[in-house]
C-alpha cells in the first residue's frame, strides 16, 4: 500500500465530500480544482482520477448495492460516510489487485479522520458485509 495511492483516496473523500455539497458543481471541475490548487500533495493522481470517475460512473449502482445494508435510508447516511462507502465499494468490486482488508483498513482510517464519533463502526460493519458478498474466494483464505 503506498502513501501516493492513501493520499489519492484522501483526495477523492475530500472531492466526494465537496461534490455532495455543492449540488452544482461536476465532479470533474472539483478534481481539476484540487489538483490545480496542489492541495493534495504527492498522490497518485492517476488512481486519484479513477476513483473520481469510476465512483461517478457507477454511483446510482453503488447506491442500489448499498442501500440493503444500511439501517438507515441513504439519504440520512452522513456524506463523509457515504462517500467513504463508494469508495469501499469500488474497490472490493472492481480492484481485486488490493486485498479486502487493505480496502477496510484504509476505509476505516478516513472514517476516524474525517468522520463522526462511531463512523469507523459503521463504515466497518458495511464494507464487512460486502467483502463477505464480493471476495468470497479472498475471505477463504
Amino acid at each position: 500500500m503506498s502513501r501516493a495511492r492513501s493520499k489519492a483516496r484522501r483526495g477523492a473523500l475530500q472531492a466526494l465530500y465537496q461534490w455532495q455539497l455543492s449540488g452544482d458543481d461536476s465532479l470533474s471541475s472539483i478534481e481539476a480544482q484540487l489538483l490545480a490548487e496542489r492541495e493534495l500533495g504527492d498522490i497518485d493522481v492517476d488512481y486519484f482520477h479513477e476513483l473520481l470517475t469510476q465512483i461517478d460512473r457507477r454511483r446510482a449502482e453503488f447506491d442500489t448495492r448499498l442501500a440493503p445494508m444500511l439501517d438507515r435510508p441513504l439519504e440520512q447516511l452522513d456524506p463523509v460516510e457515504r462517500a467513504i462507502l463508494w469508495l469501499g465499494l469500488y474497490e472490493l468490486d472492481a480492484r481485486w489487485d488490493i486485498p479486502f482488508r487493505v480496502v477496510i483498513s484504509e476505509a476505516l482510517e478516513l472514517a476516524k479522520q474525517f468522520g463522526g464519533d462511531q463512523a469507523h463502526r459503521y463504515v466497518n460493519a458495511v464494507l464487512d458485509r460486502l467483502a463477505r458478498e464480493l471476495r468470497v474466494a479472498e475471505r477463504a483464505l
